[in-house]
């Protein structure tokens, strides 16, 4: 369940990042709550679940997942580079993030 926790609080993080983009300095209403909505919920997600996972691997496995999220969300709305070393780059925080997941325990 921990797990999970993070998993979905990453993917609020991935929200809250496009969010702060989309608005513009905070001078765009609904981004700005959005921003706040999904902070809020990914921090309340990542707090529950570090109540029985490792901070280490919970912080590294939430931040992966958001910055993972970001930079393809980025390709794909934001119209942002899609060079080969950056691709690569991602995959290497995946397997980073799966990494982490499967040697994880709870305590």
């Amino acid at each position: 369940m921990a797990r999970a926790l993070v998993i979905i609080a990453g993917l609020f993080e991935t929200g809250f990042a496009l969010s702060l983009k989309a608005s513009d300095g905070f001078s765009r209403p609904v981004p700005s709550a959005l921003f706040v909505v999904f902070a809020a919920a990914s921090f309340t997600l990542l707090s529950l679940a570090l109540r029985t996972l490792p901070v280490g691997s919970a912080y590294a496995v939430w931040t992966g997942i958001g910055a993972v999220g970001t930079a393809v969300a980025g390709m794909l709305f934001f119209g942002e580079s899609t060079e080969v070393l950056k691709l690569v780059s991602i995959v290497l925080i995946v397997a980073g993030v799966v990494g982490l997941q499967l040697t994880s325990t709870a305590h």
